[in-house]
Order: structure tokens, then C-alpha cells, then sequence
């Protein structure tokens, strides 16, 4: 069994076709778009973990400012009474008779 001429050519040497300079042009734009889309991407998502930074920074500012509100004790000041609440709209107070 004999190989033909056109069989024993290399591809590289063999006859072009008419669409390959348009595949690789097409490939080539392609490859451009991709490289596009994913850039405004990449950038889309930085910027997304930037304002989740900020909103998490802030969150926990606002947390630390609820506990440390939550800690400080209010001084008892002079002519203030104590009234507790022993149940419903019931409520007893004590030291007002020893208000001078």
C-alpha cells in the first residue's frame, strides 16, 4: 500500500483552507471578549468584598457600642426613689419616705 503526495505532507506545509485566517481571527476575538468580561468581573467582585468589609466593620462598631452601653452602670443620683414592679401595672416604691 502506497501514500499518496498529499498524504506524506506535514500539516503545517499542507494547502490552507480558505476559513482558517477566519478561525483564528474569530479565536482571537473571542479570547479578547473573555479576557474583558473577566476583568469587569474580577473587578465587580473586589468591589463587592470591599463594601462587605465596610458593612462588616461597621456592624461591629455599632456591636461594640451596644456592649459597652450595656455595661456602664447609671450613678445613683440624690432624690432619686427605687420602684419595683411586683406584677402587672403594680409597682412598689421604696426610700421615699426617707427623702428629707
Amino acid at each position: 500500500m502506497t501514500m499518496s503526495v498529499y498524504e506524506r505532507i506535514p500539516m503545517s506545509t499542507a494547502a490552507a483552507s480558505p476559513l482558517r485566517n477566519l478561525a483564528w481571527i474569530a479565536g482571537a476575538v473571542a479570547t479578547s471578549v473573555a479576557v474583558m468580561v473577566g476583568a469587569v468581573l474580577a473587578v465587580i467582585f473586589a468591589a463587592t468584598v470591599v463594601v462587605v468589609g465596610f458593612i462588616g466593620s461597621a456592624l461591629f462598631g455599632i456591636a461594640a457600642f451596644a456592649l459597652r452601653g450595656r455595661k456602664a452602670k447609671p450613678k445613683a443620683e440624690d432624690g432619686l426613689i427605687e420602684a419595683r414592679n411586683v406584677g402587672g401595672h403594680s409597682w412598689v416604691a421604696y426610700g421615699w419616705n426617707e427623702r428629707p
